[in-house]
């Protein structure tokens, strides 16, 4: 090998073990309410990572954390190497980040493409992707482009919900329960998305109950419990890790 193709050769290793996300000794309260305790996670650029956990286990907050949207927070959360842990979340999502709740939150006044084009950049460097390459990954939206938000489907809500963000430039997204609820030709469009995505080089952190739609796409899974992180492992590793996984979540 070359000097440029060893330097290109290096260049591309350190961008594949860039950490997007790095979580340490994060403690997070509603109210009183102690939800998690001492979470440690990390992240590299490009990777889907998925966690895991029965209801209540703190999954969810995981995520509102990381957007500033709990109670008080302790420990670390970098973002793209940023300290984000005292930032306000408008600050949080300048940081590239883009998070989509599992309550969807469609403006029912607006239009479909009223609330795909709602969102601002939230990204100097990176525009988003364009309203064609929107509705080239999800024609439904195309051929629903004027109906009323909440007029939509459910499905179609849930696409809607992803493609807003998409729009604002964010390359890590927090996508909480998307495939919950919806008919299986819906959760294959969104297994398709999650895919091109990765191969855009987007990182993902995804919280999911249905662990047939998860363990395909993910390269690597925590498992929470309690608030805490019980196990971790990636996905070569999710066989010999079934036993583990039907204790604790019984799959």
């Amino acid at each position: 090998m070359n000097a440029a193709g060893y330097q290109q050769s290096s260049v591309q290793q350190e961008l594949q073990t860039e950490k997007a996300l790095e979580i340490a000794n994060l403690h997070a309260w509603y109210g009183e309410s102690h939800i998690l305790h001492d979470v440690n996670l990390t992240v590299n650029r490009g990777e889907v990572v998925t966690l895991l956990g029965r209801n209540g286990a703190g999954r969810t907050t995981t995520l509102r954390a990381m957007m500033g949207l709990t109670g008080t927070r302790k420990g670390s959360i970098r973002i793209g190497g940023v300290e984000a842990i005292g930032l306000p979340t408008h600050k949080i999502a300048h940081l590239g980040v883009g998070y989509c709740p599992e309550e969807r939150a469609i403006f029912s006044s607006l239009s479909a493409e009223e609330n795909l084009m709602l969102p601002p950049s939230v990204s100097k460097t990176d525009k988003g992707m364009s309203v064609e390459e929107i509705y080239e990954m999800f024609p439904n939206l195309a051929e629903r482009r004027s109906s009323q938000g909440t007029r939509l489907s459910g499905g179609e809500q849930q696409m809607l919900a992803v493609a807003r963000i998409l729009r604002t430039g964010a390359r890590l997204l927090l996508l909480d329960e998307i495939s919950e609820g919806l008919a299986p030709v819906i959760v294959q469009t969104l297994a398709r998305m999650i895919t091109t995505l990765k191969a855009k080089g987007y990182t993902i952190v995804m919280v999911e109950q249905n662990f047939r739609f998860a363990a395909p796409l993910a390269d690597r899974f925590y498992v929470m419990e309690h608030g805490q992180i019980v196990e971790t492992f990636a996905s070569s590793e999710l066989d010999a890790k079934m036993p583990v996984l039907n204790e604790l979540l019984g799959v």
